[in-house]
C-alpha cells in the first residue's frame, strides 16, 4: 500500500495564542490539493511546518512516510516549497540560479545541466535564461521560483498562494504546469483565495478555520456534505467559515 504524500497527526503551533490545534489531515499521492481558509486560519503556518520552516509544539508529521521531525533532511529531499513571495537573487540569470540550487541539493552537474534546459523550455523562459532576474516581472519571478522548486525532482510540491498577481496569461502558465506535474504521478498541494481555481483544479478540497480541519474532500463530496449538488465552492466555504 503507497504511503500518503502527506500524513499530519495531533500538529499543534502557538504564538502568542493558538493557531493550530490538533490538526488532523491525510492527502494521498497524486493529486492537487487545495487547502483553504479564512485570514489567519493557519494555512502557511501548517504549510510552514510541513517543510520545517517552523517547529510543531505537537504533533507528527509524514512525507510519504518519512517522519519529517526525526529525519528532516530526508524529508526535504523529496519535498519542495514555494512560498506567496518569490525568493530569488536578483542578480543571478535563471541559469545561474537555477544551477546555484542544484548545487545546494548536489545533483550532478551534468543531470542538473539537463534539467534546467528542460524547465527553461517547459516554463517558457528560454530566451531569458541569461538575464538578470532584477528586471523581471512577478509573473517570470514566480516561473523562475517554481523552476528552482523542481529542479531535484521532489515527489510533493507545496505553493503558498501560487497565483497571486499574475495576470491571466502567466496564471494560466502556472496552472498548467501545476497539472502537468500532478499527471507525471506528482502530488501538488496549494493554498489560494482565488477560490474558483480551486473549484476548477484541485482533486480534493480541505477547509481550515480556527487552526482546525472543518471538511475535507472532492467537491462533489463538499456539495453532499452541504445537501445541495448545485453549491459552488465558495457557497460552501461561507457557510462553513462564517463565524470563524
Amino acid at each position: 500500500m503507497t504511503d500518503p504524500a502527506l500524513s499530519i497527526h495531533g500538529l499543534a503551533k502557538a504564538f502568542d495564542k493558538p493557531v493550530i490545534t490538533g490538526l488532523d489531515l491525510e492527502i494521498a499521492a497524486g493529486q492537487l490539493y487545495a487547502l483553504l481558509g479564512p485570514n489567519g486560519a493557519g494555512k502557511t503556518t501548517t504549510l510552514r511546518m510541513v517543510t520545517g520552516l517552523a517547529a510543531p509544539d505537537a504533533g507528527t508529521i509524514r512525507i510519504f512516510g518519512i517522519d519529517a521531525r526525526a529525519d528532516p533532511i530526508a524529508a526535504k529531499a523529496i519535498t519542495a516549497w514555494l512560498p506567496d513571495e518569490p525568493m530569488l537573487y536578483d542578480k543571478l540569470t535563471p541559469s545561474e540560479y537555477l544551477a546555484f540550487i542544484a548545487g545546494l541539493w548536489r545533483m550532478d552537474p551534468a543531470r542538473a545541466s539537463e534539467e534546467a534546459e528542460r524547465l527553461l523550455h517547459w516554463l517558457d523562459l528560454w530566451e531569458q535564461r541569461d538575464t538578470r532576474c532584477e528586471g523581471f516581472s512577478r509573473g517570470m519571478k514566480q516561473k523562475v521560483a517554481l523552476a528552482g522548486a523542481l529542479i531535484h525532482d521532489p515527489q510533493l510540491l507545496i505553493l503558498d498562494e501560487p497565483l497571486t498577481g499574475l495576470d491571466a496569461n502567466m496564471a494560466r502558465a502556472v496552472k498548467d504546469a501545476l497539472r502537468a506535474q500532478v499527471d507525471a504521478g506528482k502530488t501538488v498541494i496549494i493554498t489560494t483565495h482565488i477560490l474558483e481555481v480551486a473549484e476548477r483544479m484541485a482533486d480534493r478540497i480541505g477547509i481550515i478555520a480556527g487552526g482546525k480541519l472543518l471538511i475535507e474532500g472532492s467537491l462533489a463530496e463538499l456539495r453532499d456534505h452541504a445537501g445541495n449538488e448545485g453549491m459552488t465552492l465558495e457557497d460552501i466555504f461561507i457557510r462553513m467559515t462564517s463565524g470563524a
